[in-house]
């Protein structure tokens, strides 16, 4: 286990440039206590061997999207299933690298952080219910899907193939990874530890939907923290307040409530 992990996550995402790898692993360590510094050292390494793999002297998005498309998806074989949505770990970066299967986002990372250590020209590209890959331009590179194994989702003008392209932040991507650890965890009532550590950890990110405070309050409640969910929810009735009254009122109803269950 990483001693200090939430602290090391807070000072990289505040960072002038925050690691996407390391925040990546750093939600990982969170999930899974057996991950220490030297299995985050191997992943990193990993990734910089993937990178050492490349052929040097690539010029151009299309050579670049072929030559790490042949390598991962084809040589190295990563891609996705649908079984891997049934999985924790493929939202877990030294577990996709390990299984070389994840959910797209992390395979998505995967592409990036290999991509960008050769000198790549590269970014994510967040779309509705998916997650792939840019290289070169974003309004005329090359795009690849390495759920499908980096199989071409097209090149050319903004528009064609996969809409606008507005490459993705790396706050906004382990937002994203959050959300998808959170939504896996609402689905089995009994991964409620799993939703309560991928909000906080979302929480510490500079920039979040206030709207979390008032899920990690609910979750608290619901899993007999009472007195920590009903504090919570008078905090975030003070910041609804402003905007809406009326709601704020319901929410310190339900911190009443919730005060009342100590009875």
């Amino acid at each position: 286990m990483i001693p200090g992990i939430r602290e090391q996550f807070a000072e990289e995402a505040r960072a002038e440039r925050p690691d996407l790898s390391v925040l990546c692993l750093l939600v990982a360590a969170e999930a899974d206590p057996a991950l220490d510094e030297r299995g985050v050292d191997a992943a990193q390494i990993e990734l910089d061997r993937l990178a050492g793999m490349l052929p040097y002297g690539l010029r151009g998005a299309r050579a670049w999207a072929s030559a790490v498309t042949e390598l991962l998806g084809g040589r190295m074989g990563f891609h996705g299933t649908p079984a891997d949505y049934e999985r924790l770990s493929s939202s877990l970066l030294h577990e996709v690298l390990r299984r070389r299967r994840g959910l797209p986002i992390l395979l998505s990372v995967v592409w990036l952080e290999v991509a960008r250590r050769a000198g790549a020209p590269v970014y994510g590209l967040g779309l509705p219910g998916h997650f792939v890959v840019g290289f070169g331009d974003p309004d005329e590179g090359v795009v690849v899907d390495p759920f499908a194994g980096g199989a071409s989702l097209g090149a050319g003008p903004a528009e064609q193939a996969t809409g606008p392209r507005t490459p993705a932040r790396t706050l906004d991507i382990v937002l994203r990874i959050l959300n998808n650890i959170r939504a896996w965890a609402a689905m089995r009532p009994e991964q409620s530890g799993v939703a309560l550590w991928a909000l906080e950890l979302s929480l510490l990110l500079p920039s979040h939907p206030a709207s979390l405070r008032y899920e990690r309050a609910k979750l608290l409640v619901e899993r007999g923290r009472f007195t920590d969910g009903a504090a919570e929810l008078e905090a975030y009735a003070l910041v609804v307040e402003a905007v809406d009254a009326a709601a704020a009122a319901r929410i310190r109803s339900e911190a009443r409530s919730a005060r009342a269950l100590l009875n």
